[in-house]
């Protein structure tokens, strides 16, 4: 048995900006692992969604938070990968449009649905308490006790064109350099909100993907979870030997990955 399978509750945060592969990453590690995999950037988008199905203003916080407390959101994880579904509803690839991609910003940034969403996601993994979950503030806000907490990072052009790589996989259309602006545009948005912004999570392994193949972050991931897993068996172990607590944080102050 692997460390990983021998931990009955173990958590995994992989945070970073938009286009550094977060989504991409996070599902093939979880797999990789036997893990399940949040995505709660599809979460806050399926939110931006259904805001412009029934006609809500995504900037409208109250609403959009009333809207996301009042809808059933969970992943069908017997698919690969996971299905989204809205109220029983499969959303598939119609949160990836440029129309939701550029509502999400303001629904993303509202304080009132992020505390909406951070109740969400946490119900989520009450019910499924081993996860690999990836977004903006997994790490720092929604579950900052997690086992293994990493930040992922790349240069903004570079994430950019991987977008617009990913978006063409799916037969959508787009211009580079609006991508680009919008990765520019959510970042200082991300960075700046008051509530859950982007940060790097305290004692989080930070790994830059610019000019990494995706196999290779994947690896380093792997590397990553399987040591503080370790680390965190052989804490509960003391922990059992010595019949108390042992203090102190099985994370420490992180590393960085080149």
């Amino acid at each position: 048995m692997s460390v990983v399978a021998a931990i009955a509750e173990f958590i995994v945060t992989i945070d970073g900006p938009a286009g550094t592969g977060k989504s991409t990453v996070a599902h093939r590690l979880a797999r990789r692992l036997g893990l399940e995999f949040l995505d709660t950037g599809a979460m806050y988008r399926a939110a931006a969604l259904r805001a412009l199905e029934l006609g809500i203003d995504p900037a409208d916080g109250e609403r959009v938070a009333a809207l996301v407390r009042d809808l059933e959101i969970r992943f069908d994880w017997r698919c690969d990968p996971p299905d989204l579904l809205v109220d029983g509803e499969s959303v598939g690839d119609r949160i990836r449009t440029q129309e939701v991609t550029r509502a999400v910003s303001a629904v993303a940034s509202n304080p009132t649905v992020r505390a909406a969403m951070v109740e969400a996601q946490r119900e989520i993994a009450s019910l499924h308490p081993r996860l690999v979950t990836e977004g903006r503030d997994q790490g720092s806000v929604v579950f900052p006790d997690a086992h293994v907490r990493i930040y992922l990072d790349a240069r903004p052009e570079i994430r950019a064109r991987r977008r617009v790589e990913q978006l063409a996989t799916k037969g959508i259309v787009t211009c580079e350099a609006e991508v680009l602006a919008q990765i520019l545009e959510r970042d200082r948005s991300d960075s700046s909100r008051r509530d859950g912004p982007l940060v790097c999570p305290h004692g989080a392994d930070v790994v830059d993907t610019s000019d990494i193949d995706i196999d290779d972050v994947i690896d380093r991931l792997e590397s990553i979870v399987r040591e503080r897993a370790g680390a965190a068996l052989r804490n509960a172990h003391r922990t059992q030997s010595s019949g108390g607590n042992v203090g102190g944080s099985a994370c420490g102050d992180g590393a960085t990955a080149p």
